[in-house]
């Protein structure tokens, strides 16, 4: 897991379990502890066999996140898909 530290907000990567599957998450919590952490999916239609691959799926997401809004939802390139893929020509 890796974590970053924003003004209000902690953020973390993590993989989920479901099943025999695996979700790539960024989980954010309130520095102050005064709430409770919020999960976010990283591109929700996708899910890995290994936890590993997850796991590294989420640092990406993380590393790519630009800022938190207000109230912690993570803010990431317009352009961003959350896959490795490349983007379709214009």
């Amino acid at each position: 897991m890796t974590e970053r530290l924003f003004d209000d907000y902690a953020a973390r990567s993590t993989a989920v379990a479901e099943g025999s599957r695996y979700t790539a998450c960024i989980v954010v919590t309130p520095r102050d502890h005064n709430g409770y952490p919020v999960y976010y999916a990283v591109a929700e239609n996708r899910s890995f066999r290994e936890q590993e691959q997850a796991e590294q799926a989420a640092d990406k997401a993380l590393a790519a996140i630009l800022s938190l809004e207000g109230d912690g939802t993570p803010v990431f390139p317009d352009d961003y898909t959350g896959f490795d893929d490349e983007p379709p020509a214009a």
